[in-house]
């Protein structure tokens, strides 16, 4: 285990280092700078920005400088919040932005199972039909189309929550972003979930359970339940990037001050570093996550094993 563990964490770096190169060559080719104002800055004062930031050096030497930057972890100084380097700005938003994420993603695997489960035990049933109707909707209703409903139904009309801001992590702040960023993959998992319940209670162990007389409960929970929430354990990869990609939306409309609201106030205002450097945050956490997924796949499934 240790060496697939070790295995995998050194095939990430090429990875890493190819979207790395990628993404500079993209954004630096791209039109425009950083320092392009409606009011254009004095020859000398351009210059003098450009020597300090290293934008006067060649495309390569600034490639190679920023990639023994963030081989030490320095991902730079910011070119818009310039009283704060990239670090700074990532410890101030990171824990946001994980935070908002693991609570959507806790959101989904919850409430989701539990609608899958129902559907299951209810198949071809009203409710099933009710569930499978509300998940197919949740899947194709985007959350830049949730994120207004709710703030108009929720916090404006009834004025039962707050529509914006993170408020220091107040518990009722949280309820609408988390909320809009995991009805998506609340209606994915509860479509995985039915799914992968009806086949596991179709399952010869399960057969055999019921003829042991165990109860529904034990019979559900203890031996379909298991095998049911592979295919779900297996979808957290792609949900963890979803989510992540899902937050960009979310922290910019809500106001929340997470990594996702930075990268858009970077790409509008071509701060190179800080585009940058959130793109390879979200990578490394993106590469890190499926390799948990994998780990808690073979942890669940006595078939997989990392040798």
């Amino acid at each position: 285990m240790t060496r697939y563990v070790l295995g995998r964490l050194f095939a990430a770096i090429p990875t890493i280092f190819l979207i790395v190169t990628i993404s500079f060559f993209l954004i630096r080719i791209a039109p425009g700078g950083p320092f392009d104002l409606e009011r254009p800055l004095e020859a000398k004062v351009m210059e003098n920005l450009n020597k300090i930031y290293h934008l006067d050096k060649s495309l390569w030497e600034q490639y190679l400088l920023y990639l023994s930057s963030i081989a030490q972890l320095d991902f730079g100084p910011s070119f818009y919040f310039r009283d704060f380097s990239i670090n700074e700005l990532f410890a101030r938003s990171l824990p946001i932005s994980i935070q908002l994420g693991l609570s959507a993603l806790a959101l989904a695997l919850v409430v989701g199972g539990a609608l899958g489960v129902a559907a299951a035990l209810r198949q071809n049933k009203p409710a099933d039909y009710s569930i499978m109707a509300a998940a197919t909707l949740g899947v194709t209703i985007p959350n830049f189309v949730i994120a207004p409903i709710l703030t108009l139904l929720l916090g404006v009309w009834l004025g039962w929550l707050p529509v914006g801001g993170w408020g220091d992590g107040a518990f009722l702040n949280k309820i609408l972003p988390v909320v809009t960023l995991a009805l998506p993959q609340v209606a994915v998992v509860a479509r995985l979930t039915r799914g992968s319940m009806i086949e596991a209670l179709r399952s010869n162990h399960v057969r055999t359970a019921r003829a042991y007389g165990l109860t529904s409960y034990l019979v559900v929970v203890v031996h379909a339940l298991r095998g049911a929430i592979l295919p779900v354990v297996s979808y957290l990869g792609p949900a963890a990037a979803a989510l992540l990609t899902g937050s960009v939306v979310i922290e910019t409309i809500f106001g929340i001050p997470g990594i996702g609201r930075y990268f858009v106030q970077g790409a509008l205002n071509r701060d190179y570093t800080l585009v940058m450097g959130t793109v390879v945050v979200v990578a490394c956490f993106v590469i890190i996550f499926n390799l948990v997924v994998d780990l808690l796949y073979a942890l669940l499934d006595p078939r997989v094993r990392y040798d």
